[in-house]
This record gives structure tokens, sequence and C-alpha cells, in this order.
């Protein structure tokens, strides 16, 4: 009992040492960011690793050799692909880009099964409440959204500066004028209410609800998405309205 339980022990330890010092190997590439191919790697790895824990009674090149054999691959891969950018899009693919100026490429968050929700939970925690404000957003290949916001470059002094001058702008602007985003700007009084941005339509189909929320009925909301030159509901990928009462329209990829 006890030369069984200090043999799985002594596994676990050698396990232990044999994958942090292939990890060294592989680099600190590995540990910041895990491409599909370094993830399978990685997962192979593991694999072998508790097989080998589980069954003692196996000889321990069983699993060192195989480990030994994919840290090779993975080091020889990245070797190659250093000089090689083919190789590089062939392995770890390209980055995406979601959004543009502030439109939503729904074909390509298709492309990448990547849905609306998804989306607005990852610019929520960048602290950005609409697709409007952002210039790009760009799936990176290790899955991670990288995100540059419009205007970016505005320091905050100026931005306190210029807010009651802003104000003034937004109370006098009419229903009629669009920003550069396609946004439809309304008077801030007639929305009661504060926080992030409403969804009102989400892939073609109105969320009633939210209209309640807010006082407006679907004759309103179609108005609105008139002045966009979208006639049907079922025509806009998603709708939203913040508490300024701003109007985000995003049309569907007839792609």
């Amino acid at each position: 009992m006890f030369q069984h339980i200090s043999g799985r022990i002594l596994m676990t330890v050698l396990m232990y040492i044999f994958i942090f010092l292939c990890m060294r190997i592989m680099g600190k590439r590995e540990i910041g960011k895990l491409s599909v191919f370094d993830l399978t790697i990685s997962i192979m790895i593991a694999e072998i690793a508790i097989f080998s824990i589980e069954d003692i009674e196996r000889p321990i090149y069983d699993g060192l050799v195989p480990m030994a054999t994919l840290v090779l691959i993975q080091v020889l891969v990245a070797q190659f692909s250093l000089k090689s950018r083919k190789l590089r899009l062939l392995i770890d693919g390209k980055p995406s880009i979601l959004i543009s100026n502030g439109k939503l490429h729904r074909g390509e968050m298709r492309k990448q099964r990547y849905n609306i929700d998804d989306l607005l939970l990852q610019l929520r925690g960048q602290n950005i409440d609409s697709p409007a404000d952002v210039e790009f957003a760009i799936l990176e290949t290790s899955g991670q959204l990288t995100v540059i916001e419009k205007n970016k470059g505005i320091s905050s002094s100026n931005q306190s500066g210029n807010s009651s001058s802003t104000a003034e702008v937004r109370e006098k602007t009419k229903p009629s004028e669009e920003n550069s985003a396609g946004s439809v700007k309304l008077p801030s009084h007639k929305i009661r209410y504060e926080g992030l941005p409403i969804p009102l339509i989400m892939d073609g189909k109105v969320q009633d609800h939210n209209l309640e929320m807010i006082g407006k009925t679907r004759f309103w909301l179609r108005t609105q998405i008139r002045q966009k030159g979208v006639s049907d509901f079922r025509d806009v990928f998603l709708c939203s309205i913040n508490h300024k009462g701003e109007i985000y329209v995003d049309r569907m990829d007839m792609r």
C-alpha cells in the first residue's frame, strides 16, 4: 500500500517537473496566449501525463517519449513559422474585423460563430456602451477581442471643457439628424431612463419588453428605422438606444 502511494507521488512529481520543462522550452508565448495549435499540444501533453500517473505499472518512457515528441513538433513549427508568414496564417489563422467605423460585420461574425450577445458582453467589459463608439473591433487569433474606440485621442480636459457646449448641441438636435456612425439623435429629455444602451431589435426581432420599459411603441420604432432607410424590422441586425436618446441602427448583412 505504501509503495503504491509513494509510486504515484513520485510519478506525479516527475510529470510536473517534465511538463514544467516542456512549457519553458515551448516559450513564454504559450502562457500569454494559446492558438488552436498551441491548445491542442497542451491538451495532449496533459492527457498523456494523466495516463502515465494512473498506470504506474507501465514503463515511464511510454509517457515521456510522446510528450517529448509533441514538444519537438511545437518547437519546430514555431521556428518555421518565424520565417514563413504563410505557415503562420495556416496554423494560427487571420484576425477577423467584427466592427469597423461603428458598422457590424454580420457575415464575419457568423463565420466566427460570434453572436451579438457575446460581442456586446465583450464591449461592456472594456467600458464601451455601444458599437457606434467603436472604430475597430478585431477578433484576434487567440480569441481576444481588441477594441479601438473613436476619438480616443481626445484628452479628458478637452472633454470636460466642451461638456456644456456638447449638451446644448444635443438638446437642439432634431430627430432627423444622423451622425457618422448611423445613429439618430433624439432630444434627451424624452428618454426617462439611465444606464447601458437597451437593445430594441436583435437579429431582426423586436424586443417588446424593452420598448415598454422606455414607454415607446412599435410604430415609433418603425419611424426611427425608416429614417435610416430600413423599412422592415427583419432587415435590422441590431438597434439600440442609450440614455441620451441616441438610436444606433445596424442593418442586416445581405450577403
